[in-house]
């Protein structure tokens, strides 16, 4: 019909909505995308994944140059001090540059961007602004916001959520993250370099829910010993602010007396949400499931003809590389060829100091599903990891036990985010353990542990 605006609009910017657009696009689809967000990028690339890196590495460079610790390889620094309006700077200018580079990269695949707020007219039609558009194919790309918790109001002062964590304009004294998960251990993590105590309360009787035990239980260490105080199997029922700090009620997730938590700063980190509120689904045709996401079959479509989901929306792990994924595969079904996401392969990392990154089964859900070998090597046995003086943590190796087939990886590490791509490519061409133990790796390097750790896997591994 030629009363179509698009072939392809996509609602949100994010990391799957702005690739799957550009994909699209690659594809000779005449494709828009609608952000009502200033910049293009959503949560990840304006307030999450960019800007909380930016400040984890500024900060454990600040930690290294003002704790001391590189006086074991004969630095001596004196009189280092923090700038952190210089360190705020930073930051803003990498997503200044990765926001502005999706800008451009829009303008180059001929991608119009619709900047307003969409919301659904019809199954095939979106209000954006005043303007109203048809396309034969909507994208729902929308991301997800903090999840709120019942007694604790975010007020962006004392209470913040996870945007507000990076933009304090001072280090608290005392900072109180309610929950253990990923976002609140990194960001935690920034504001205990830079000087914070750090409080940590986790409803869950261990942090890092998801993720391989053995390794939640590590983590657990290494953080109290960097300083963390780790309150676990603990609930916050309360958050009463000030002009000058937060009183936390909080008792035992059982059950028992409460007492009260005083904090300068609070964040609030238990999770995030579908962002599906305002987009008018019922006038497409579509509902929501109870988890408030929109169901999707294996080519990402929804159950009208049509509308496709990908990314937090959708179910599967809320991670800007997923959606990524979707985005290009979703386009790629759109356009007519095959699209596909192996959701079974999807890498998890946490961007602390070390960081811990994981890819396919935990050790406790392979043994629900059969006979396992474990393999596991320490970095303590690593030669570049000791010369380094970084031999906190370990690789493990979940295999299969009758056909060796890998079937999970975990790994603490300084560069467990950058080692994981190797189990994830491996596991995706399905290697065994064997294979793994037999490929060759450079010397002195930290991923020698990974091959250490599948010839543990049948027993033999060399410097252990």
């Amino acid at each position: 019909m030629a009363d179509y605006d698009y072939d392809v609009l996509v609602i949100g910017a994010g990391p799957g909505g702005y690739v799957a657009a550009i994909r699209a696009a690659q594809l000779g689809l005449r494709t828009a995308c609608a952000e009502s967000r200033e910049t293009l990028g959503g949560t990840c690339l304006n307030v999450g994944c960019i800007p909380s890196k930016a400040l984890l590495h500024a900060s454990e460079l600040f930690h290294e140059a003002h704790s001391g610790a590189l006086a074991q390889f004969g630095i001596k620094i004196e009189g280092a001090s923090l700038d952190l309006d210089a360190m705020h700077g930073q930051r803003r200018e990498a997503v200044k540059g990765l926001t502005g580079g999706i800008e451009f990269l829009f303008k180059k695949n001929k991608v119009d961007w619709l900047k307003g707020r969409a919301a659904f007219t019809a199954a095939d039609s979106v209000q954006v602004g005043d303007r109203t558009v048809r396309a034969r194919n909507i994208v729902i790309a929308t991301g997800s916001s903090v999840t709120p918790l019942p007694g604790v109001a975010v007020d962006g002062k004392r209470i913040v959520d996870s945007a507000g964590a990076l933009e304090l304009a001072e280090v608290p004294k005392h900072l109180v993250v309610i929950g253990g998960g990923v976002i609140g251990m990194e960001l935690g993590s920034v504001w205990l370099r830079l000087g914070a105590k750090v409080t940590v309360v986790e409803y869950l009787d261990q942090i890092l829910p998801g993720m391989d035990g053995e390794v939640r239980r590590e983590a657990t260490k290494l953080f109290k010993k960097q300083g963390f105080e780790l309150r676990t199997s603990t609930k916050v029922t309360a958050a009463e602010a000030s002009d000058t700090g937060v009183r936390l009620t909080v008792e035992p997730a059982a059950g028992g007396a409460a007492e009260t938590i005083e904090a300068d700063v609070v964040l609030l980190a238990i999770g995030r949400r579908p962002n599906t509120e305002g987009l008018a689904l019922d006038k497409a045709g579509l509902a929501t499931n109870q988890r408030g996401q929109i169901e999707i079959n294996h080519d990402f479509a929804t159950s009208v003809p049509g509308i496709w989901a990908i990314g937090d929306v959708a179910p599967g792990p809320m991670l800007a590389h997923k959606a990524e994924d979707e985005g290009i595969a979703v386009a790629e079904n759109i356009a007519g060829r095959t699209g596909i996401v192996n959701h079974d392969l999807i890498p998890s990392v946490v961007y602390t100091t070390p960081e811990i990154a994981g890819v396919g089964l935990t050790e406790e859900q392979a043994k629900e599903r059969g006979e396992i070998r474990v393999g596991k090597f320490p970095f303590l046995a690593n030669s570049r990891a000791k010369t380094n003086k970084d031999t906190d943590g370990f690789v493990k190796i979940i295999a299969d036990a009758n056909n060796d087939r890998v079937l999970g990886v975990w790994i603490v590490c300084s560069l467990a985010g950058t080692m994981i791509a190797q189990a994830v490519q491996a596991m995706e061409f399905g290697a065994t353990s064997e294979d793994i133990a037999y490929t060759c790796h450079a010397h002195p390097t930290h991923p020698e542990a990974l091959k250490e750790a599948a010839m543990a896997v049948l027993g033999k591994p060399i410097h252990m």
